[in-house]
């Protein structure tokens, strides 16, 4: 299920979509500066008001165009935005907003904001206005959130170029757009773009000469079937889902410390594509892998659905935040984001402020999973069999006599890179008229024998 997922999610880059760069630009808007803008300037510059010095800011159209004093941002350079000047009360006439100056971090958002070029979805002709609430009938009326049906199939000027209905929808957008067909391409080529595709590297100069070779009918069928079946399918196709997760193998933020044993989840995302577990199957697991029946591992040694559920756990950890309240309430407000981007394809976390102004997510719901996600603690459980348990205990005292084996080495060589130097250093001391040249000779003696010495680097 996951290979044919994952593989048929290929054909849909014909599809207008946002550039990575673009959608970061409008998630920063939205996750930083919208609720900003909000909070700090809508009671005196919005629609709803008298627009003091006749600035508005509640619109893309009237932000750019500014006030009485001139435009507010300049897209792509923050210092000369007359914005960024108010609020950095970086002039005596211009302070805003008047009740107090912004945080350092909300500046910083608001100048990384305008260096992104200013990205802002909002329109005049809809002003930024709470309203009194919004239609859940007609929002989920919209396409994405209709039950999925079998569409008919496009008819289309050119049949001669169509081999499966997967290409009818891909013909009928070319001709939309006054395109031809593209020619089928040779065989080599074909072998090199889908070994590509499938494993991330290229074909071995044998599976060219068998495929150029294979005349019988489905030879392409078969390449395909045998790239699946590789072990490098779901590395390479895994790594699309560890991105949405955001996995990583260190916490992130200042000392970025290692977060062990983030490889069992990789390894379990590699795993699931391989041997093709159901795509609902997959989902489940991640969400709520702690509540369902224990599935063992293909090789038995380890049960799965705690390592599944653990993509709650992959997120950026600070180190010793000054408001642990709001560290925790940052903590689950990512477990949404991430949830529900990578499942249902939406930004619910923007509801963490507000109902949003177009999907039928309202801010009740947000904080009904948000109160799910804060009742669900980490803990530490034993997954593994006794056997593969003694492995791990093998690996990890093998690892530790390795590194003392280093530390002594480089304790060696500190010692030897010290001898003579504490004579020297005397003899230099005198020469300069030193009070205590065998206080310095102590302290160097102490130094050869410890290596987390202060004269270490």
């Amino acid at each position: 299920m996951l290979r044919r997922l994952f593989l048929c999610s290929a054909t849909l880059t014909l599809l207008p979509i946002l550039s990575a760069q673009e959608s970061a630009g409008l998630e920063h808007f939205e996750r930083y500066i919208r609720p900003l803008l909000a909070e700090k300037c809508y009671a005196c510059h919005s629609s709803g008001t008298m627009a003091m010095g006749e600035l508005r800011l509640d619109s893309k159209e009237t932000l750019l165009q500014g006030g009485t004093r001139g435009p507010a941002i300049t897209p792509g350079d923050p210092s000369s935005s007359l914005l960024v000047k108010a609020v950095s009360y970086a002039s005596i006439d211009l302070k805003m907003p008047p009740a107090g100056k912004l945080s350092d971090h909300e500046i910083a958002n608001l100048e990384a904001w305008i260096r992104m070029g200013a990205p802002d979805p909002r329109s005049a002709t809809l002003p930024e206005v709470e309203q009194d609430g919004i239609d859940l009938t007609e929002g989920r009326e919209f396409w994405s959130f209709r039950p999925v049906t079998e569409p008919p199939l496009p008819e289309l000027l050119n049949t001669s170029w169509v081999r499966t209905d997967v290409d009818r929808f891909v013909l009928a957008r070319l001709e939309a757009e006054g395109l031809n067909a593209p020619a089928h391409t040779d065989r080599r080529t074909l072998l090199r773009r889908v070994t590509f595709d499938l494993t991330g590297l290229p074909p071995t100069p044998a599976e060219v000469e068998a495929f150029l070779a294979d005349d019988a009918t489905g030879a392409y069928r078969r390449v395909v079937e045998r790239l699946l079946g590789s072990p490098h399918y779901g590395e390479r196709w895994g790594r699309h889902w560890l991105d949405l997760v955001r996995w990583a193998e260190t916490n992130g933020h200042e000392f970025d410390n290692n977060k062990l044993d983030a490889w069992r989840f990789r390894d379990y995302v590699i795993e699931s594509f391989n041997t093709d577990l159901p795509y609902n199957r997959f989902l489940q697991e991640q969400i709520a892998g702690d509540l369902m029946p224990p599935r063992l591992s293909s090789d038995g040694t380890h049960y799965v659905n705690p390592i599944a559920s653990g993509m709650y756990w992959l997120w950026e950890v600070l180190n010793s935040p000054t408001d642990s309240v709001k560290a925790r309430a940052d903590q689950i407000d990512n477990q949404i984001d991430v949830l529900t981007k990578a499942t249902q394809g939406l930004t619910v976390a923007c509801a963490r402020c507000h109902d949003h102004k177009f999907d039928p997510i309202p801010t009740a719901d947000y904080y009904s999973l948000f109160g799910i996600l804060g009742s669900t603690h980490m803990s530490e459980t034993c997954i593994d069999s006794p056997a593969r348990t003694s492995e791990i205990r093998a690996v990890d005292q093998e690892i530790g006599e390795v590194n003392d084996q280093i530390a002594a080495l480089l304790l060696d060589a500190r010692v030897r890179a010290t001898e003579g130097l504490a004579e020297r250093l005397i003899a230099g001391t005198e020469e300069e008229g030193s009070d205590d040249p065998e206080g310095l000779a102590s302290e160097l003696a102490y130094a050869a024998a410890e290596p987390s010495h202060p004269l270490y680097p």
